[in-house]
């Protein structure tokens, strides 16, 4: 009796002969160096794909894990999974997948014969230059591949900025020794094939368009004899082996653990303890992607502004000194507590820091407030031109309010005022909704190529390293660290001028 065309016994069984482990057919198809989409452009110019420069004052580099495994086997679920539970540090998912080379029109029309699981059909040097380029804390335009079309989008891409966590996410990531060599962690997520399969069929039918048929062709002919041939053999590299994927809660949760444990905190309250990084969350981190974009509108600039200043507020209160209070609740019972700080006092530097007093006036019922105004003068002189302090400060807990720190110039002359009206230092609170840690020199050299400009980001006393290194017992709390600033003196990413986004004089 003739076989059922349409069995899936019959699709596998016809699939599984002689197959073809490498990408291309000998004769049929063109060789990846003569593909017009087989390198980005920046590979096209002749500039060699690792140049960039290793400064020893650019930022630290992030923390790289890579996660594999055969197809569907759970990986995707499991660094949902890892981003999930790290939400308190910048995470980006890479995929590998998105790093497939375009098909040309002879490979298109062959699509049938093509080995999209072969090691040949990713585009590793791009998927180098990305690592290496998020690696030196910059950012990098990923590309968008269409698994309709075969194509990458012409005009799409996404963009992944500097982090603290890269996440490379794919099946072929322990097959080249580069990739390899570049990830601080290696996880292998291991499923049973069945299991695999199943998923595999599910996903590429309902997110990819195609038929069953299909699916099972292309598994039995090239996924499978891929998995054997690359993706099995790499198990070995692998740190971590994690069985049944994302059902594994408690290997995930060790995972998390261990990259908490080499994270740990931000790198400048190492140096300087006297600076206090609040906790990062998703919300916080989407409040400063709504008040940094340049298109919001001044209503929802100035709400989520105060949101965020009202945490940094919070949070500066804590720092203050505390005595243990005994009240008796009204069962009875009694209750061992602190009580506040008796003698505090805020001061805003004029004219940006004034956003920062209703927050401070919600938690600290009738606190008096002070003013200091401070011009700049030339290129980094600051001349005090107004100021109105309590009259008894110098016997009060201060804290100084100002939204952004950023040269540390105008900052150093207020905090100068504050010790001379008889403040002790260690008595100063600095609030800031951004700090900036480094200066940025544009220092451009030319490679050997003599087309590829670059610039060094050198390490100079400004920001948070003028202010602490000057008055090492005062206290700094700020909601973010940003990297640098420019020569127009504003702070990179930063958000502009925030006295004139919160008062609505940029308009």
């Amino acid at each position: 009796m003739p076989e059922d065309s349409t069995s899936i016994d019959y699709v596998m069984e016809k699939a599984s002969g002689p197959h073809f482990s490498g990408l291309r057919l000998d004769g049929l198809l063109s060789s990846p160096s003569k593909s017009s989409t087989s390198s980005p452009s920046h590979f096209r110019s002749g500039v060699p794909p690792f140049s960039l420069i290793s400064d020893p004052a650019a930022p630290n580099q992030p923390f790289v894990i890579g996660v594999t495994g055969g197809t569907a086997s759970g990986k995707t679920t499991v660094c949902d999974m890892i981003i999930q539970q790290l939400h308190d540090h910048r995470i980006v998912l890479v995929n590998q997948d998105s790093f497939y080379r375009g098909l040309t029109a002879e490979e298109l029309a062959h699509v049938q014969e093509y080995n999209f699981d072969h090691p040949d059909a990713f585009d590793t040097e791009q998927l180098l230059h990305c690592i290496d380029t998020l690696k030196s804390g910059q950012p990098y335009q990923v590309p968008i591949y269409d698994f309709k079309t075969h194509q990458r989008k012409a005009d799409a891409f996404r963009q992944v900025n500097a982090c603290d966590v890269i996440i490379l996410e794919g099946i072929l990531l322990f097959h080249d020794s580069r990739v390899r060599d570049l990830l601080n962690m290696k996880i292998f997520v291991d499923t049973d094939a069945d299991v695999r399969l199943a998923r595999r069929i599910r996903r590429d039918t309902v997110e990819r368009g195609r038929d069953v048929d299909s699916v099972l062709e292309q598994y039995a002919k090239f996924v499978k004899p891929a998995f054997d041939d690359f993706v099995l053999p790499s198990k070995k590299y692998a740190d971590v082996i994690i069985p049944r994927g994302g059902d594994n809660h408690v290997a995930v949760d060790l995972i998390v653990q261990h990259i908490h444990t080499k994270l740990g905190q931000h790198d400048l309250c190492k140096i300087y303890p006297n600076v206090f990084v609040i906790q990062s969350t998703f919300q916080i981190r989407g409040m400063h992607t709504l008040i940094r974009e340049k298109d919001i509108s001044k209503h929802d600039f100035v709400f989520y502004s105060d949101r965020l200043i009202r945490l940094v507020v919070e949070h500066g209160l804590g720092h203050l000194p505390f005595t243990e209070k005994q009240v008796v609740t009204p069962t009875g019972a009694v209750y061992s507590g602190v009580d506040f700080c008796k003698k505090l006092c805020g001061v805003s530097v004029i004219r940006s820091g004034e956003s920062m007093e209703n927050a401070l006036r919600a938690c600290c019922k009738g606190i008096k407030i002070g003013k200091i105004l401070i011009h700049r003068v030339g290129d980094n002189g600051m001349k005090l031109i107004y100021e109105k302090l309590p009259s008894d400060i110098s016997e009060r807990h201060v804290l100084l309010m100002d939204p952004v720190l950023g040269t540390g110039n105008s900052a150093s002359q207020a905090i100068e005022l504050l010790i001379q009206k008889g403040v002790p230092e260690s008595h100063i609170i600095f609030l800031n909704l951004i700090s900036v840690s480094l200066e940025l020199h544009n220092l451009f050299s030319i490679s050997q190529s003599q087309t590829h400009k670059r610039f060094h980001v050198l390490q100079a006393p400004e920001g948070i390293h003028c202010v602490c290194k000057r008055f090492p017992s005062l206290k700094i709390v700020t909601s973010e660290i940003d990297l640098c600033i420019n020569e127009e003196f504003r702070v990179i990413p930063g958000l502009g001028e925030f006295g004139d986004r919160y008062f609505g004089t940029d308009e």
